[in-house]
């Protein structure tokens, strides 16, 4: 597939081959390397596609003898020496940050064809030519509002990765946790913090390294494993230098009660819809509960934060609607997830601009394959 150019990007999808329509084409043969969740969501597009996955392989350390969707599980060795690496595609199936796994799967990718194809953790809209260009008027607007040349060359590479499958795009728009924290947000100024989705305190413990003024922070988690493991952060700490006031819920809009999915990793999440509980019941099992949700604004009761951290697994735009009071009056810098669902891209810049219009945007992503931890940055001008 050729790489497709960045100045294509934001003109014109009539010319572009995205990866599905080029893997439906292809005369080589169709691997996937690893198992899971992942690789059943790629496979039911490669379904919808007609495209056929040949083997499945996993890194040398997983092989066992196991089988996949009914394939006995192959060595990349044992892959090549089948086909042979000029002959096969591969189609990336897991998510990773980590630096010896990145580096194994770039030297794949420069002894055959490798790709990470898009598919969204949440909701079934795919990221295709057909959606870009049915949205390209919004992705020219949300390109327009940005305040810098590297939030822009950043969203290009983006949009060309979720189209193409190309890995080559993610490493060229790589950013810095540094200069996000330093230059963007300017952390040494921040000393109240909403932390919606705080996980386990894994991005309390890292604002902590950049704000030494942080006092008070305010912390979401629904997932009740996970704020467990909060709290025990927290009291963990000999002598805390803030104060944590941390609440076992989502954030969303209103007060409720919704159903979530209580996985435990990253991608627990609320479901919002349908889609979103048929999805998590075919791929998890029984693994779903009731949990309560409510705004920030609620829990703030007319209190200012600084800053806002919005990570909530595909509830990001709720969770904005649901602190707009707080945005309205005291102006804090914002962190907003841009990766959960393909609507994210354009609807959560242009729904943060119209909270408003008066923040300066800007866009950074972490070093992730797939396209993952894209973060929106929204800071007063």
């Amino acid at each position: 597939m050729n790489k497709l150019s960045t100045e294509t990007i934001l003109k014109s999808a009539q010319n572009i081959t995205d990866l599905w329509s080029y893997l439906s084409k292809t005369n080589k043969h169709i691997v996937m390397y690893g198992m899971g969740n992942g690789a059943d969501k790629i496979l039911s597009v490669c379904d919808m596609y007609n495209v056929e996955v040949e083997d499945f392989f996993a890194s040398d350390g997983f092989v066992r003898g196991h089988q996949f969707h009914g394939k006995t599980v192959m060595s990349y060795s044992k892959i090549k020496e089948k086909y042979g690496a000029e002959n096969i595609i591969v189609l990336l199936s897991f998510a990773t940050s980590l630096p010896d796994v990145l580096e194994n799967i770039y030297k794949i990718s420069t002894e055959c064809e490798l790709y990470a194809p898009d598919v969204p953790v949440f909701g079934n809209t795919l990221f295709n030519t057909e959606f870009y260009e049915s949205n390209i008027d919004q992705f020219l607007t949300v390109h327009d509002l940005f305040a810098d040349k590297e939030s822009r060359r950043i969203y290009k590479e983006i949009i060309a990765y979720k189209l193409t499958g190309d890995i080559s795009h993610l490493s060229a728009c790589q950013s810095s946790k540094d200069e996000a924290y330093r230059d963007i947000l300017c952390a040494d100024k921040i000393s109240s913090y909403a932390d919606l989705g705080a996980y386990n305190g894994d991005t309390i413990r890292e604002l902590s390294g950049f704000a030494p003024n942080l006092k008070k922070i305010y912390a979401f988690e629904p997932d009740a494993r996970n704020f467990r493991k909060l709290c025990e952060y927290y009291s963990s700490l000999s002598a805390p230098t803030f104060e944590l006031e941390a609440h076992n819920i989502g954030a969303w809009s209103h007060d409720d009660t919704l159903f979530f999915d209580k996985s435990g990793n990253r991608n627990a999440g609320l479901l919002q819809n349908s889609s979103d509980f048929s999805d998590a019941i075919n791929a998890r099992g029984k693994k779903i509960t009731e949990i309560q949700v409510n705004s920030l604004d609620n829990v703030l009761d007319g209190r200012g934060v600084d800053y806002i951290k919005y990570d909530v697994e595909g509830s990001e735009r709720e969770a904005l609607l649901g602190s707009h009071k707080t945005i309205q009056n005291y102006k804090p810098s914002l962190l907003v997830s841009l990766y959960h669902r393909s609507e994210d891209l354009f609807d959560l810049p242009l729904l943060l601009h119209k909270l408003n219009p008066n923040y300066k945007l800007y866009l950074r992503r972490m070093t992730y394959i797939p396209a993952w931890d894209i973060n929106l940055y929204a800071v007063e001008k």
